[in-house]
């Protein structure tokens, strides 16, 4: 007698199994080819966090296309006709497999490189990700019509999808990236791909077997499900938009403020996926009205410690403070979206308008923001804009509104009036900074008004920066492609107690040189290229046999190295970033160019690039010093990278390297080379008491194919050189596998 009832309840699971792996599967493989195909292209681009965001637009933008086509697949086709132009979809992808980058790829140089970067990533991969963005609605909406017990409400299986994401994400930079080369992982993936592929066949054959809900009470519950309107598509539009924005506005924030390490990218993006499976599960009629309350009590710590205050907080707390703030945001704002999901009938458009605001958010943090913008302002704009977003607007008469507004506008007006009117601020920061502070406790007064809280915390936060930039002094701000690049005019004390200007070039928050600008100390190499330093040590060491050299410096920075040039060397600068070429050669900003680089020439583009177009044995001495803020881009420490290096020296040339770094130990990886490769190497781990103005404590190897090329440098003893140490839990580096996590400091 239980037999029919047993038969029914498995069937009932097995459908909800198959229909969950297959999204699980489906979103893991969407996961995992992200970041491979981030770290594919990396090396192309320097490696630069704006490399990430400009693919995150792709996804997101895919994922648009995927939902789109999903919603009118579903909605302008019968069953059968869908799964026949869905399955001759997954033919056609199938032929493509595996995936890989195109061959002989050549990056702009003297232009934006976003739109190329677009376009290899469609050529690559466009088609099998525009399938693995459609599983996601297509099989929600084909669940709905399966006639399940739960079909009636598949938002639930969302869930899984982001489960499926999430385990992806995590596993990429801890098991997968540790463990398998990339060509393995592509390899791996377009089988896996060809698995997902029958699974979603599967599904379909499901659903050709099983006759769509028609019954009376699911006809019922269409026709008394409300019609969509404009406000609530916008309403919508607005909380999928900021919090897409948001994530890549903290994901460059902390690539430039806090730290610049890819493996950092993965934890905005991982408490991104995570909000989503929170707020689409059984949880979140719990959770939300907690993520709403505790919204305001971490926006004063927030507020008052990262943008009034950054300088007090360990790089670690500030982003746990960061990303702590991030994630209630946008649980505030997906916790919404999630209790506005329609009825099944929409499902599609649901899932279409999220997609569609998530390129969008994309789409202005790469091509609006820097644009406009000359640093990462859009990351507190969305801040502000999700506490707009809060429950509780209410914008019905004007005169609640305008009272919302008054308090914060107050405040707006004194700080203007303090901005334009106190002479001489900076002596008055600990006064306003006490104030700002009390100010950032008092918007908790006014968590319940969305408009008041969001204008309060916005003057906050931009009165601040404007603060920032006064006491910095800096006198250039731009950002590229590459990152926020400034330059700033700062007083010391010289010899005889007298102030003296300087200026100093930063990239983020790292400095990438210095020069005083008296006339006689204008030549003098300052920060981590210094007379007493390394480099310093290097040029002195062999001043006997250097009259001639031809050298080759990666990253121009401010110039300071040219000031080591010799009349009859010739030297060549690689440089990614023009704008970088701008500066420093900008007498304005810095002279060392102007001073001294008469035989001087500039390379725009990768260094790796750039070098495999020079002769082979051209330069005496190559000097790699290229960071992205506080990085060395991956792709110049592999093994197929000082191959290249030592290719382009002559058989008695030095090849130099500067490691110096706040988090990874990157003279591990040259210690495996140098013991792989055979190679002589020396490590100075220079410091400073201080006692000579903007000379900086600084890391650097020097490497030859025989030690005697490196005897002058010992003999010397300007310094403290000393043999690489040896490491025997290293695996070599090589384009194929990188490992950031095991040089982690």
């Amino acid at each position: 007698m239980n037999t029919p009832s047993l038969s029914l309840q498995d069937r009932r699971f097995s459908l909800i199994l198959l229909f969950a792996a297959t999204l699980f599967t489906s979103a893991t493989l969407m996961f995992s080819l992200q970041p491979m195909f981030g770290k594919l292209i990396l090396p192309k681009l320097g490696g630069t966090p704006a490399v990430w965001n400009t693919c995150m637009v792709f996804y997101q933008s895919i994922l648009f296309l995927g939902y789109m086509y999903a919603h009118f697949l579903s909605t302008r086709q019968d069953t059968r006709r869908q799964l026949q132009i869905h399955a001759a979809v997954l033919f056609i992808s199938l032929l493509i497999l595996p995936v890989a980058l195109p061959d002989n790829l050549s990056p702009p140089t003297e232009t934006n490189p976003t739109l190329w970067l677009l376009g290899t990533l469609f050529l690559a991969i466009g088609l099998p990700f525009f399938v693995v963005s459609a599983t996601a609605p297509l099989l929600q909406k084909w669940f709905a019509q399966v006639g399940h017990h739960t079909s009636h409400d598949p938002y639930y299986l969302y869930a899984a999808s982001n489960a499926g994401s999430l385990l992806a994400l995590l596993s990429y930079p801890f098991v997968i990236e540790p463990n398998i080369g990339l060509a393995l992982q592509q390899i791996a993936w377009s089988g896996g791909y060809a698995v997902l592929c029958l699974m979603i066949v599967g599904c379909g054959w499901s659903l050709w077997q099983n006759t769509p809900r028609t019954d009376a009470s699911t006809q019922e519950d269409i026709l008394l499900s409300p019609e969509l309107d404009n406000k609530t598509r916008l309403h919508w539009l607005a909380l999928a938009f900021v919090p897409s924005s948001l994530l890549l506005g903290l994901t460059n924030f902390i690539s430039t403020d806090i730290a610049s390490v890819p493996l950092l990218w993965i934890i905005p993006l991982t408490l991104y996926l995570l909000s989503f499976i929170i707020v689409f599960s059984k949880w979140n009629l719990k959770t939300h009205p907690i993520m709403t309350a505790l919204q305001p009590v971490i926006l004063l710590p927030f507020i008052a410690y990262s943008f009034i205050n950054p300088a007090i907080l360990p790089y670690w707390l500030d982003l746990v403070l960061h990303s702590t703030a991030f994630f209630l945001a946008i649980m505030v704002c997906h916790g919404e979206l999630a209790r506005l999901r329609p009825h099944t009938r929409h499902l599609t458009d649901f899932y279409l308008i999220m997609s569609f605001a998530g390129m969008l958010g994309g789409m202005f943090n790469t091509f609006v923001a820097p644009f406009v913008f000359n640093a990462v302002y859009e990351y507190p704009i969305m801040i502000i804009a999700a506490l707009l977003l809060r429950p509780g607007l209410d914008i019905s008469t004007g005169y609640r509104w305008t009272m919302q507004a008054v308090f914060p506008a107050i405040v707006i007006a004194c700080g203007m009036i303090i901005y334009l009117t106190v002479d001489d601020l900076p002596q008055y920061l600990d006064t306003i900074g006490t104030g700002l502070i009390l100010l950032a406790g008092l918007t908790y007064a006014f968590r319940n008004q969305p408009l008041s809280l969001a204008l309060l915390a916005g003057a906050l936060i931009f009165f601040t920066q404007g603060l920032h930039g006064l006491v910095s002094n800096t006198i250039f701000q731009d950002r590229t492609f590459f990152g926020v690049l400034s330059v700033r005019e700062n007083v010391l004390l010289d010899e005889q107690n007298r102030p003296e200007k300087y200026h100093e070039l930063f990239h983020g928050t790292t400095k990438h040189g210095a020069q005083r600008l008296a006339t006689h100390l204008e030549t003098i190499p300052l920060t981590y290229y210094s007379r007493p330093g390394p480099m310093g040590q290097l040029f002195k060491s062999y001043d006997e046999q250097n009259g001639d050299w031809v050298i080759g410096a990666v990253g121009l920075g401010a110039g300071a190295l040219a000031c080591y040039a010799k009349d009859n060397q010739r030297w060549t600068f690689y440089e990614i970033d023009p704008l970088v070429v701008e500066i420093a050669e900008n007498p304005d900003y810095f002279t060392y160019l102007k001073r001294c680089g008469r035989n001087v020439t500039h390379s725009i583009g990768d260094a790796r690039l750039s070098l495999a177009e020079e002769p082979d044995g051209k330069f005496d001495l190559l000097i790699m010093d290229a960071f992205s803020s506080d990085a060395v881009p991956t792709h110049l420490l592999t093994r197929e990278a000082l191959d290249l290096y030592f290719e382009k020296l002559k058989p008695n040339g030095i090849l130099a390297f500067h490691i110096t770094n706040r988090h990874l130990a990157l003279k591990k990886v040259l210690a495996d080379h140098a013991k792989q490769m055979q190679l002589a190497a020396l490590i100075q781990e220079f410091k400073t008491d201080g006692s000579i103005p903007l000379v900086t404590a600084t890391d650097w190897v020097v490497m030859a194919k025989d030690e005697k090329l490196l005897t002058p440098l010992i003999a010397s003893r300007l310094g403290n050189w000393e043999k690489m140490p040896l490491y025997f839990d290293m695996r070599p580096w090589t384009d194929d596998f990188t490992n950031i996590i095991s040089i982690w400091k």
